[in-house]
């Protein structure tokens, strides 16, 4: 398991660099630019009866990277794509996007990366507030994927353990 973590790791930190393995990609747009890509995310949920997954981190966080990663993984990808919205939110350094962070009850205090879940309308279903996935690096992929079952939205005829349902 040790070694699936750092492979993990190593994947994020090499992965979508482009031209040079020195300049590693940017996961969370300019910090201006969250609260449009909210608006629409909830444009969006709305019309597709889905969640927002909000994704508070920054470029310079590898437990965001290894989060990133594992979102994008063949086991969460489809639970991802079939249930939410994701909006990535750049912090900065700690100190940008402090309003939506209160917003939302995150304590960045508690470090990043950390998610808020929001329903189709808006409203705040849930917020991690003690930093669980701070430590990203030293998780499975499989904690995603629980976080990722619980919080997406029962549709209608579909058993609230199936993936993509």
């Amino acid at each position: 398991m040790q070694t699936a973590r750092i492979l993990a790791l190593a994947l994020s930190l090499t992965l979508g660099s482009g031209v040079s393995l020195a300049a590693p990609q940017e996961l969370y747009p300019a910090p201006e630019q969250a609260r449009a890509d909210l608006a629409a995310a909830l444009r969006t949920a709305r019309a597709t009866h889905k969640r927002v997954l909000l994704d508070f981190g920054g470029n310079w966080c590898g437990d965001c990277r290894v989060l990133d990663y594992y979102l994008h993984d063949a086991t969460n990808a489809p639970i991802v794509d079939a249930n939410f919205v994701v909006v990535p939110i750049n912090i900065g350094h700690m100190d940008e996007n402090l309003q939506l962070a209160e917003r939302y009850e995150i304590p960045l205090q508690k470090g990043v990366p950390a998610l808020a879940v929001l329903s189709d309308t808006g409203r705040l279903l849930f917020s991690q507030k003690t930093g669980q996935f701070e430590s990203m690096r030293r998780m499975e992929s499989s904690a995603v994927t629980q976080f990722l079952i619980q919080w997406k939205p029962v549709k209608p005829g579909c058993s609230a353990v199936a993936i993509t349902c």
